[in-house]
């Protein structure tokens, strides 16, 4: 016996994380829209102000979070690769270490750990590269943002040293 119906066509089933996706879309929708709603605002002459944007981004995410909805109990979302946890281990966990570190170790340090962390879960096993290139394009960064832009990034032992 065949497990296809009578007309042929396969039984279509809702794809439950396309579903859980919808109901998270339409969660921060809400959540973004009673923010809006919450902001004190003083009538102006065009009737636009700050409120305008946040409730356009709420409609816009309700809309895609229906969307998604009818496209997952159609069950037509192509179907998704298997995941390999050990990368995204590597880039979650450089991601927990740069949190962790960013204050103590400065930002050079914690955002090179986690290029080289990147770079593991990409495939590069070489840490005595990807550890130092990581820190030097981090402190080339650090130097644009905090010394040319005026940006404050964290400072560690490393941006003390070489700009005291």
């Amino acid at each position: 016996m065949s497990e296809t119906p009578l007309n042929g066509r396969k039984e279509r089933r809702p794809d439950w994380a396309a579903l859980l996706i919808a109901i998270a879309l339409a969660v921060l929708a809400g959540v973004i829209a009673w923010d809006a709603s919450t902001l004190r605002v003083t009538a102006n002459y065009s009737g636009i102000g700050p409120q305008t944007f946040p409730y356009v981004v709420a409609a816009f995410l309700f809309i895609l979070a229906i969307w998604t909805v009818f496209e997952a109990v159609r069950g037509e979302f192509p179907e998704r690769e298997h995941d390999e946890i050990g990368p995204i281990a590597w880039i979650v966990g450089g991601l927990a270490a740069q949190m962790m570190l960013l204050n103590v170790a400065g930002f050079s340090i914690a955002t090179g750990l986690l290029f080289a962390a990147t770079a593991r879960g990409f495939g590069q096993r070489k840490f005595y590269l990807s550890i130092p290139i990581g820190i030097g394009l981090s402190y080339v960064v650090w130097v644009l943002f905090a010394k040319l832009l005026q940006l404050s990034l964290p400072a560690g032992p490393l941006e003390n040293l070489l700009f005291k």
